[in-house]
C-alpha cells in the first residue's frame, strides 16, 4: 500500500513529510531525508520582508538538492501584500509549492505579529492566503497550530477561513503556541480540522516511528504525516515508512555502521554547500543527534564542539565505531 497525496496540481506519490525546522531543514539535510524516501521537503522558513530588502541571509535558505522529490518553500511574515509579492517569485522555481507559517511560537517571530501570532487574527489570515494564492501560480498551504493558547483554541476556524481563501492544504500541529514543544500534542484537533474541510490535512505532532505515523493517520484520517524533531539524527524514519508501505514488512533497525556512514556522508555534503568552516561547525548538533542512545555517546558529544575540519570528524567517528565494536554493547 502507497499513501499518495495531491496538493492542488501536485501529485505525490507518499505523504510522509520533512516538517520545516529553523537551523536543521537546510538542502543538505532535505537531500539526505530524500534519498531515504521522504516524498516531501520544506525549507527553513524564509521572511517574506528579508527577501523584499534582498537580505544575504534569504539565498542560502532557497538553496535546494537533486535528491529532494517534491518542494515546498516556507515563507513567513503578516504583510500580504509583501507575502504575496514574494511568492509571485517563486513561479517558475525548482519549488513546486508555497507554504506560509503560521505556527512558529519563537518570541521574536511572535513578537512582530509572525508566525503563531496570525492564530490571534484569522481575518489577517484570510486576507494573506487570498493575497497570496492569487499572486502565484503554485499551490499555497498553511502551517498552524490547535491555537494561540487554552483561550484561543482556533485550528478549525483558521482551517476554514484559509481554505475559503484560497489554500490547497493545511498542517495541524496539535499543541498550542504557549506549549512550544512540550506536553502531548493533540491529534483529536487534527481530526476535527480534517472533518471540517474538504481540502488535504498533514498531521504533525509526536510522530517520532513508524507506529506513530501509523497510529496518528488511523487516529485523525489525516492525508499526509508531518515528522520534525524525530529525523534529526534519524533520516531512516522516512525509510522504515516507505519500505513498510511497500512491502507490509516492517524493516529492521538502522545498523551502526549505517549511522555512522550516514553521518559522515551529511558532512561531506554540508562541507560542499557550505565549506569546511561552517559546514563542520554545523554538524556538531547532527552529529550528537547520530549518536544519541549510543553507549558511551556522552565522551563523543564533549569533543564535538572542539572539531573544525572533516578530517577531525572522520578521526572521531572512527575512534568512535571502535570503542562500540571492542565493547560489543551499543547501547
Amino acid at each position: 500500500m502507497m499513501n499518495s497525496l495531491k496538493i492542488g496540481n501536485v501529485e505525490i506519490p507518499g505523504n510522509a513529510i520533512l516538517a520545516p525546522m529553523a537551523g536543521i531543514t537546510d538542502a543538505t539535510f532535505r537531500g539526505i531525508c530524500g534519498s531515504m524516501g521522504c516524498e516531501l521537503t520544506y525549507t527553513e522558513m524564509v521572511s517574506a520582508k528579508g527577501m523584499s530588502y534582498n537580505n544575504k541571509n534569504t539565498a542560502p535558505l532557497l538553496e535546494t538538492h537533486p535528491s529532494e522529490r517534491f518542494r515546498s518553500i516556507q515563507l513567513f511574515g503578516s504583510e500580504p501584500d509583501i507575502l504575496a509579492a514574494m511568492a509571485k517569485k517563486f513561479d517558475d522555481s525548482p519549488f513546486d509549492m508555497i507554504d506560509i507559517n503560521m505556527g512558529c511560537p519563537a518570541a521574536k517571530i511572535v513578537k512582530n505579529g509572525d508566525g503563531s501570532a496570525l492564530m490571534k487574527e484569522p481575518d489577517k489570515i484570510g486576507r494573506i492566503v487570498e493575497a497570496v494564492s492569487k499572486a502565484s501560480k503554485k499551490p499555497i498551504t498553511v502551517k498552524i497550530r490547535k491555537g494561540f493558547d487554552e483561550l484561543n483554541k482556533n485550528a478549525v476556524e483558521v482551517a476554514k477561513i484559509a481554505e475559503s481563501a484560497g489554500a490547497s492544504a493545511i498542517a495541524v500541529h496539535g499543541r498550542f503556541r504557549a506549549q512550544f514543544y512540550s506536553g502531548v500534542a493533540d491529534w483529536d484537533i487534527i481530526r476535527e480540522v480534517k472533518d471540517a474541510v474538504k481540502i488535504p490535512v498533514i498531521g504533525n505532532g509526536d510522530v517520532v516511528d513508524l507506529d506513530s505515523y501509523l497510529k496518528i493517520l488511523e487516529h485523525t484520517n489525516c492525508d499526509g504525516v508531518m515528522i520534525g524533531r524525530a529525523a534529526q539524527g534519524n533520516p531512516w524514519i522516512f525509510k522504515e515508512i516507505s519500505q513498510y508501505l511497500k512491502t507490509g514488512v516492517k524493516p529492521a533497525p538502522v545498523t551502526i555502521d549505517e549511522r555512522f556512514e550516514t553521518a559522515l556522508l551529511h558532512t561531506r555534503e554540508i562541507i560542499k554547500s557550505k565549506g569546511e568552516f561552517i559546514g563542520v561547525r554545523e554538524m556538531r548538533k547532527h552529529i550528537c543527534w547520530y549518536v544519541k542512545g549510543l553507549k558511551g555517546n556522552a565522551e563523543v558529544r564533549k569533543e564535538m564542539v572542539k572539531l573544525s575540519s572533516f578530517e577531525e570528524v572522520e578521526r572521531l567517528i572512527a575512534g568512535y565505531r571502535e570503542y562500540l565494536e571492542r565493547s560489543h554493547d551499543v547501547l
